[in-house]
C-alpha cells in the first residue's frame, strides 16, 4: 500500500516510504545507471535493504520519501545530517533510469528543500555530487544552489577515484530566487 503523501508537485508527489517499496529500492540502487551516479557502490541484498528501511528510512532524524509520479515510485530524495542549531542539512536524490530526464528530480528537489527553509526552518542546504554525474549537477545549478567547493579523489567507483563536488544555497538567495 502506498505512503501518505506528503509534498505534492504539478509531476510529482512525495510520500512516506513504506515497506512495499523495498524491493523496488533494492532493485534500482543495485542497477548500473543509478549506482555509477552514488557515493556508495556496494550491492545490497532484501536483507540490506530491510535493515536500511528500519535503521534510516524509519528513523526521526532524517526525511526520506518516495519520489512519485502518475502513482509510481520512481526515486527516493531525502534531507540528512540535519542540524537544527547550525540550520544546515544535505539533500540527497536518485530515481530509476527511466525516469531520468523527466524533470522529476529537480521538481523533488525543489520541494523537499522549500520544505527545509519553511518548515525546517534551515539556513543552509548542501548536496553532493559525483563529478561524473553531470546530470546531478544540472538540478542543483537549475535551483540556484552555488558550488561551494571539489573535493579531490574523495571517492573509489567504477575502478577510479572521483572528485565531488559540493553545492550549497543559504536561506535568502532561495527566497530571492525559488522559494514559494
Amino acid at each position: 500500500m502506498p505512503g501518505a503523501v506528503f509534498l505534492r508537485g504539478e509531476s510529482v508527489t512525495l510520500r512516506t516510504i513504506e515497506e512495499d517499496d523495498i524491493e523496488f529500492m533494492r532493485d534500482t540502487i543495485n542497477d548500473p545507471a543509478v549506482r555509477e551516479g552514488l557515493t556508495t557502490a556496494s550491492p545490497i541484498n532484501a536483507e540490506q535493504e530491510r535493515e536500511y528501511f528500519e535503521e534510516q528510512i524509519s528513523n526521526q532524524e532524517d526525511v526520506n520519501l518516495a519520489v512519485c509520479a502518475d502513482g509510481e515510485i520512481t526515486g527516493v530524495i531525502g534531507l540528512h545530517d540535519l542540524n537544527q542549531r547550525a540550520g544546515h542539512c544535505e539533500v540527497g536524490l536518485w530515481l530509476a533510469p527511466e525516469y531520468h530526464g523527466e524533470g522529476y528530480g529537480t521538481e523533488a528537489s525543489r520541494l523537499l528543500t522549500d520544505f527545509a527553509f519553511r518548515e525546517l526552518r534551515m539556513h543552509r542546504v548542501m548536496a553532493r555530487v559525483l563529478a561524473t554525474n553531470p546530470a546531478s549537477a544540472r538540478i542543483w545549478e537549475k535551483l540556484g544552489f552555488e558550488e561551494e567547493g571539489l573535493h579531490r579523489d574523495e571517492t573509489f567507483t567504477d575502478g577510479e577515484y572521483v572528485d565531488i563536488r559540493y553545492f550549497g544555497v543559504l536561506e535568502e538567495e532561495w527566497d530571492e530566487g525559488f522559494g514559494e
